[in-house]
C-alpha cells in the first residue's frame, strides 16, 4: 500500500491510497465466506459453493464491494498511522479506482487536530473579585436560617403578606379546564413569587373560604406560555412565626451554644463560599487569557456538530424539563434568534479551543492522570449528575467514556498549571493565592468545553477525542 497526504487547510487534509489488488485477498475471502453463509444455489451444500459460482450467479462486482467495504477500514486506518495524523470524526472517503485483479485507489478527506504552538504564558495576570464579607451579609445569611425554622399558625383573619396559604387552584384556557390545570392542597407563602403572576393581589384579603379569580401566563405545562384564567380558592390561612434570635435558636438551628458562635461560623461559610467563586473566577479569566495568546483554527465540521449538540440539549434536555420550547426561552431571555445563534457558536468555538489548547498543555506537560485523580472527578460528577457513584461508573464504563473523563481531569490538571503561574491580584490590588483551591481545577474546564453530562457526552467532544 501507498499513501499520500495533501493539507487542504490548517485543519483538514486529503489521502490518497493506492493498494495492490493481492493485497485484498484476505477481504476477498471473507466476503466469499461471508455471501456463502448467506445464499442458497441448488446442487451445492451451504457454505460449500465454488467461488466461480458465486461469480457466476451473483456477479464478481457484488463480491468485489464486500471486500472493498471490509478492507477500507484497515487500509485508512494504515494511512492515517503512517502519515502521524490525529483525525477528527469520520472521513468523507471516495473511491477513485477499481481494477478486478489490478488495484484499489481511494481517497479520504477528514478534519484533524490543528497543529498549536503554546507560547510562553507565565506572565498572564488577572482581576478577580476580592473576598469581603459585610455585617449585612452575615445578617442575611442568619436570617435565611431563621426563615428555615418559622412555624405557622392557622389564623382567622385576612390573608397579608408572609402568610402561609393552602389553596386549591384551577387554570382554564379558551374556556376549557386544562389536564394538568387543576392543583388541591398547594402551599404559598405570599410575597415568595414561586406560583403565578399576581396571585399576590388575587388572594390578598381572602380568608379561609374566599375564592378569586385573575389571568396569568402559565410558566409550565402543557400550555406553558398561554394566557389562562385561575380560579383559586383560600382553604387556609396560617401566619408565620420566626424565632427570636438568641441563644436558644443558635441551639435550636446549630451546633453552637451562642448565637455569636453561629454569626462567626456564617461568615466562615461565606468566606468559603466566595474564595471558591474566586478561585473559580480566577480559572476562567487565565483561561481566556492563554486563549487569546495561542491561534487556534478550528474544523467547521466539528464547530457545526458542536453548535447543533448545544441547540439539541437546550431544546431537548434543559428546556423540555421546564416546559419551554426556544422561542419562550429567546422571549423570557430578551434575546433574538440570531443573538442566540452568534452567542451559541462563540461558546461553541471557545469550547474547541480550550480542549485543544489544554490538550496539546497535557502533552506538552507530560501530565498523567492517577487513578485517585479518576474516582475523585468521577465522584464529583456523580453527584452532579444526580447518580450514585456506581451507577455513574457503571454507565460510564458500558457506553466506553473512561476516555473521556481521564481527558476532563487531564485539561483540568492543565489549567491549574497555568493558573499557578499567572498572577492573580483582587481588586483591592491583593496577591490571592490559590493553592487550596486545587479541588476545583476542573470545573471551568468543563464548562468551557462541553455543554453535556457524561455518561451522555456530546458527539463533538468525542469527535475531539479521535
Amino acid at each position: 500500500m501507498k499513501s499520500a497526504v495533501e493539507t487542504l487547510n490548517p485543519t483538514r487534509v486529503r489521502l490518497t491510497v493506492e493498494v495492490p489488488f493481492e493485497e485484498l485477498k484476505d477481504s476477498l475471502d471473507a466476503a466469499y465466506k461471508k455471501i456463502n453463509q448467506q445464499v442458497t444455489v441448488k446442487g451445492f451444500r451451504k457454505g460449500k459453493i465454488p467461488a466461480r459460482v458465486i461469480d457466476q450467479r451473483f456477479g464478481r462486482g457484488a463480491v468485489l464491494e464486500e471486500a472493498v467495504n471490509d478492507a477500507l477500514p484497515k487500509f485508512y486506518t494504515d494511512a492515517v498511522n503512517e502519515a502521524e495524523l490525529n483525525p477528527l470524526g469520520q472521513p468523507e472517503v471516495d473511491i477513485t479506482e477499481l481494477k478486478d485483479g489490478e488495484t484499489l485507489n481511494f481517497t479520504a478527506e477528514v478534519d484533524i487536530r490543528p497543529s498549536i504552538e503554546i507560547p510562553d504564558y507565565s506572565g498572564i495576570e488577572v482581576e478577580v473579585d476580592a473576598v469581603e464579607i459585610s455585617d449585612e451579609d452575615v445578617e442575611k445569611s442568619v436570617e435565611q436560617l431563621r426563615e428555615r425554622f418559622a412555624s405557622t399558625t392557622p389564623v382567622e383573619r385576612a390573608a397579608e403578606d408572609g402568610d402561609v396559604l393552602t389553596l386549591d387552584l384551577q387554570a382554564k384556557v379558551d374556556g376549557e379546564v386544562l389536564e394538568d390545570g387543576v392543583a388541591d392542597g398547594v402551599s404559598y407563602t405570599i410575597g415568595s413569587g414561586e406560583l403565578l403572576d399576581g396571585i399576590d393581589d388575587a388572594v390578598k384579603g381572602l380568608q379561609a373560604g374566599g375564592e378569586a379569580t385573575f389571568a396569568s401566563e402559565l410558566k409550565g405545562g402543557s400550555a406553558a406560555g398561554k394566557e389562562a384564567e385561575v380560579t383559586v380558592k383560600v382553604t387556609q390561612v396560617a401566619a408565620r412565626e420566626l424565632p427570636e434570635l438568641d441563644d436558644e435558636f443558635a441551639q435550636l438551628a446549630s451546633e453552637f451554644d451562642t448565637l455569636e458562635e453561629l454569626q462567626a461560623d456564617s461568615r466562615k461559610r461565606l468566606a468559603n463560599m466566595k474564595q471558591y467563586d474566586q478561585a473559580t473566577q480566577a480559572q476562567e479569566r487565565v483561561l481566556d487569557k492563554l486563549l487569546e495568546l495561542v491561534e487556534v483554527p478550528v474544523p467547521e465540521k466539528l464547530l457545526e456538530d458542536e453548535v447543533n449538540t448545544r441547540k439539541h440539549n437546550l431544546e431537548h434536555h434543559q428546556l423540555g424539563q421546564m416546559g419551554l420550547d426556544l422561542e419562550k426561552y429567546l422571549e423570557l431571555q430578551g434575546k433574538t434568534a440570531e443573538e442566540f445563534e452568534t452567542e451559541t457558536r462563540e461558546a461553541a468555538v471557545k469550547g474547541i479551543k480550550t480542549q485543544f489548547v489544554l490538550d496539546e498543555l497535557v502533552k506538552q506537560e507530560k501530565l498523567n492522570v492517577s487513578q485517585e485523580e479518576l474516582t475523585e472527578h468521577l465522584m464529583r460528577r456523580a453527584a452532579s449528575s444526580g447518580m450514585s457513584p456506581d451507577q455513574f461508573a457503571q454507565a460510564v464504563v458500558e457506553q466506553g467514556q473512561v476516555p473521556l473523563l481521564v481527558g476532563e481531569v487531564a485539561r483540568g490538571k492543565a489549567l491549574a498549571a497555568v493558573v499557578e503561574k499567572a498572577t492573580v491580584k483582587d481588586t483591592n490590588g491583593e496577591v490571592v493565592d490559590l493553592d487550596d483551591e486545587e479541588d476545583e481545577e476542573t470545573e471551568a474546564t468543563e464548562a468551557a468545553t462541553t455543554e453535556s453530562d457524561a455518561p451522555e457526552a456530546d458527539k463533538a467532544e468525542e469527535k475531539t477525542e479521535g
